[in-house]
């Protein structure tokens, strides 16, 4: 094939379409989202090096293996969630069995870091304690409702797939939702070790 002869194929060939996954709004407020986050973790990092020694004392107090626990879960819904929107529209439950999966690690997730609330304060450890007590609280909570907010997302597409065939806007709903849950995953990813393991 001569060089003239592949230049016209090319030419031929129908453009292949791009799009981004979900919708652009999504990703401003995705991107706001994580920049304000951002800040979140820029702020623990300036107090803990202002007072590392109240920080690493507090640190240790806390549970890793419930923080271990968590991150497991969240890892495994995001995980079903992939599945679950690969299998979405394909006409069996498979795509409602794997949101259903998402929805029962989040409630795990709810309930272990509930366990580790109450085994905190039961040690007299609130977010009055100190600054690290205060962002540990503050911050695992803010992002407690984020993950409230992404269950009742994976809700909501846990209906869309028992539907025989899901129409277009509720597909691009679901990406939608995937996004916002991947999202949710990775703030945790950066959220746990910030303050569970770096000293």
């Amino acid at each position: 094939m001569t060089a003239e002869t592949r230049q016209i194929e090319d030419r031929a060939a129908p453009a292949t379409a791009r799009r981004i996954p979900g919708e652009e709004g999504l990703w401003v407020f995705i991107l706001g989202d994580m920049a304000i986050f951002a800040l979140f973790f820029g702020t623990i990092l300036v107090t803990r090096a202002d007072d590392p020694t109240t920080f690493a004392a507090a640190q240790h107090e806390l549970h890793p293996v419930l923080g271990i626990i968590n991150t497991a879960l969240l890892l495994t819904g995001s995980l079903f969630v992939i599945h679950g929107l690969r299998r979405l529209g394909d006409g069996t439950p498979a795509a409602a069995r794997l949101f259903g999966a998402t929805l029962l690690c989040a409630a795990g997730f709810a309930a272990v870091k509930a366990v580790e609330y109450t085994l905190l304060v039961n040690e007299g450890h609130t977010a009055g304690t100190n600054d690290f007590f205060m962002y540990y609280f503050v911050f695992t909570g803010i992002h407690l409702a984020h993950l409230v907010i992404g269950a009742v997302i994976v809700l909501f597409l846990f209906r869309a797939a028992r539907q025989a065939a899901p129409g277009a806007g509720q597909s691009r709903f679901a990406e939608c939702g995937a996004i916002y849950w991947h999202m949710v995953d990775l703030l945790w990813l950066v959220l746990f070790p910030l303050l569970y393991l770096i000293r």
